[in-house]
């Protein structure tokens, strides 16, 4: 049983950035693939981003492709998505995941494939 809590998340000006953590708790954390979610108000939730177990690999959603960022430390236990250049289009609640079965890094998971969630942050970008 893994725990997960994110934090850094806020209301931002487009063009700015910010830089999400995700906190994990319990279990090993270097078993689990770390994966990013968003979602918009009105909308499914959305794969944003993957990292593998340990952090060999990495995998982005078109469009936060070039922008994003993500990273982790399995010794500190915790994940990174360092967001640049934010366009209102990323307001959501952005939300961090534990994917427990091996898939290659690049297939987009469903939320379905999480085994764990955190309870999400919210970012916003104004105008």
């Amino acid at each position: 049983q893994v725990q997960l809590v994110e934090s850094g998340g806020g209301l931002v000006q487009a063009g700015d950035s910010l830089r999400l953590s995700c906190a994990a708790s319990g279990g090993r954390f270097s078993d689990y693939i770390l994966t990013w979610f968003r979602q918009a108000p009105g909308k499914e939730r959305e794969f944003v981003a993957a990292i593998t177990r340990f952090g060999a690999n990495t995998h982005y959603s078109d469009s936060v492709k070039g922008r994003f960022t993500v990273s982790r430390d399995n010794t500190e236990k915790t994940a990174h998505l360092q967001m640049n250049s934010l366009k209102p289009e990323d307001t959501a609640i952005y939300y961090c995941a534990a994917e427990g079965r091996p898939r290659p890094i690049w297939i987009i998971p469903t939320v379905s494939d999480v085994d764990f969630w955190g309870q999400g942050t919210q970012v916003t970008v104004s105008d």
